[in-house]
């Protein structure tokens, strides 16, 4: 049994380090820099509870080079048809989206959420904007639920940012 744990730790441990490989390469493809900075923003337990993702963990980083605030990157988890997948939303200091990427993604079909053609349809959105599936954001046949998963965590990840706006956090 503990050897069990043991392993199923290493695993946790495993993907969490791939996870944080991803989301660096991401942000230095994106803000074309190498030496910088992720910096967790605490957010108190009472200001996350009126946002709509989670706030409270290491999901919302400072991105800074130098003490620079060059943006904020917001790492997360929606859901896919059996699955969840793992996100990022990177942020200008302004709070509009510089890029939004799929860092992990679990399943065999709706891959196609991942790709940069698809993903750029929120880019330069900002917070207070709110994007309707199949309206805004392109509809993917055999992807139905990952993109509207993708785009209602966009919708929430600028909803909370607007919150953290407001209560003078960012």
């Amino acid at each position: 049994m503990a050897a069990f744990l043991f392993l199923g730790l290493a695993s946790f441990e495993n993907s969490n380090t791939r996870l944080m490989q991803k989301l660096n390469a991401a942000v230095e493809g994106a803000f074309a820099v190498q030496d910088f900075n992720l910096d967790v923003m605490q957010v108190d337990a009472k200001v996350n509870q009126l946002t709509t993702v989670e706030l409270g963990k290491e999901n919302l980083y400072a991105i800074k080079k130098d003490d620079v605030l060059l943006g904020y990157a917001y790492l997360g988890q929606a859901p896919s048809m059996k699955n969840i997948f793992d996100y990022t939303v990177l942020l200008t200091p302004d709070l509009h989206i510089k890029k939004s990427k799929v860092l992990i993604y679990r399943e065999d079909y709706g891959r196609q959420i991942g790709s940069q053609r698809w993903l750029k349809q929120f880019i330069g959105k900002k917070v207070g904007e709110q994007l309707g599936y199949g309206e805004d954001v392109d509809a993917i046949a055999g992807a139905t639920i990952s993109a509207k998963s993708m785009t209602k965590a966009v919708n929430d990840v600028l909803e909370s940012l607007k919150v953290l706006q407001e209560k003078g956090i960012l």
